[in-house]
């Protein structure tokens, strides 16, 4: 397994924007917050699999590379490397980050209490 298979470029880069949604509380109604800017690509390996890819911002570069990686997912002698180099340590990448934002939450933490008074006979 040497370097990835020649590849064509289907969809040549583009940037454009897409809406972004939110929902209040994270599961109430779904409301439009805005847009971004965001790039897609899509690639065709020499055997035939296709790739697509999408990320936020105007890189055009990583977009393709990452619809490249995405054929390459199609292919069995590919998707474990792709697992254990790529996805496993993003995944963990985005584990400790979500640690460290709870615990920056977890710190700011506000502990309120009330004393109860006796009403007067």
């Amino acid at each position: 397994m040497g370097a990835p298979p020649d590849y064509v470029v289907v969809r040549r880069p583009e940037v454009g924007l897409v809406m972004v949604q939110g929902r209040t509380s994270g599961a109430g109604a779904a409301f439009c917050a805005g847009e971004m800017t965001a790039t897609r690509a899509a690639v065709r390996l020499a055997g035939g699999q296709l790739g697509i890819g999408y990320a936020g911002g105007r890189d055009r570069g990583k977009v393709e590379i990452i619809a490249v990686v995405d054929a390459l997912g199609a292919l069995p002698e590919w998707r474990a490397r792709i697992e254990t180099m790529i996805v496993e340590p993003l995944a963990k990448e985005h584990e400790d980050r979500r640690r460290m934002a709870a615990g920056r939450v977890a710190a700011t933490k506000v502990e309120f209490f009330t004393v109860a008074r006796e009403a007067a006979a």
